[in-house]
């Protein structure tokens, strides 16, 4: 009588010898098969969420995990990447230093389908141009001064950034614009004072913008820069709102909505939302002055999205 046959167990991932938490995590990966979006998909049906981003800077060696629920998000990695209980955990070294220039966590940073659910171009233009929104630039200031016309026309919008570097050899960052539904034009960038327009990338059915900035010079960690530039958009009809989404934290943001005198609207708004989400948080009337402007002050802005909407008679 022939011995029962014994069912082969699966092989396992081929883990570099020696390797870092980062090459462990990377190769595991790539020999699963599974993208970081049915990562994070399996990591959710667990009971963690854990973005994308992070996944990404996990696997590439940008940050670790540190804090409590990240740790049982490795457990549980391990447990989708098909690894040996602790290969993962076991390779953690020292927390990485959080000092007065460490760049923001990359939990604190969101990926682009974050912020444009279902606007997987911008995605695809980060990883061409291999820089992300959240980069290793803290805002320190942001400031948007918005020209809105009486009738249907051009707004142009003035923008200055205070920015910090949180490691060495910083030399850019990138910059996402989107025109109203109103129009078939694109946004278009114009003037850039302190730095210089890279490598711009176009999405026309979406009307959507994305520019590479390349500072006046490369920063090292702690350097800080301050740069400008403007952005044109036309429409076909009056405009009615403006806002700005965030990648990663900022400092301070003020946006300023300066309308033509004697033909402002009736009503002017305050928003934010949750990132990704169409519908306000929070809404709260803003006082429309005699110099015919209308303005917020955030500090300490969350990444999601925030700006001024309004009214006309």
């Amino acid at each position: 009588m022939a011995p029962p046959q014994q069912l082969e167990e699966p092989a396992r991932p081929a883990l570099p010898r020696h390797a870092t938490f980062a090459d462990t995590l990377h190769a595991a990966i790539e020999a699963s098969g599974l993208s970081l979006d049915r990562i994070r998909h399996a990591l959710a049906a667990r009971g963690v969420r854990i973005s994308v981003t992070t996944l990404s800077y996990w696997r590439r060696g940008r940050s670790q995990p540190e804090r409590a629920p990240s740790m049982v998000a490795v457990e549980l990695l391990e447990e989708v990447l098909e690894l040996p209980s602790g290969t993962l955990r076991a390779l953690l070294g020292p927390p990485r230093p959080r000092g007065r220039y460490a760049a923001p966590p990359a939990a604190e940073r969101l990926h682009p389908t974050e912020l444009w659910p279902g606007e997987q171009w911008i995605a695809e233009v980060c990883d061409e141009l291999g820089v992300t929104l959240g980069d290793d630039l803290e805002r320190l200031s942001m400031h948007d001064v918005l020209q809105v016309p009486s009738g249907p026309g051009e707004c142009v919008l003035r923008m200055n950034q205070v920015v910090r570097a949180g490691a060495n050899g910083v030399s850019r960052c990138l910059v996402v614009h989107a025109a109203d539904e109103d129009t078939d034009e694109l946004p278009r960038i114009g003037a850039v004072r302190h730095a210089r327009l890279g490598r711009v990338r176009r999405e026309p059915t979406t009307r959507i913008v994305a520019a590479e900035l390349l500072l006046d010079m490369p920063l090292s960690a702690g350097d800080t820069a301050v740069f400008e530039y403007e952005v044109r958009f036309s429409a076909n009809s009056p405009a009615t709102c403006y806002g700005r989404r965030f990648p990663v934290p900022v400092r301070q943001y003020v946006l300023q909505v300066q309308f033509t005198p004697g033909a402002t609207p009736a009503h002017c708004y305050r928003y934010e939302r949750d990132p990704g989400s169409d519908v306000d948080r929070t809404r709260r009337q803003l006082w429309l002055g005699a110099s015919a402007g209308a303005h917020l002050v955030s500090l300490d802005q969350q990444p999601g999205h925030a700006g001024i909407r309004w009214e006309w008679q």
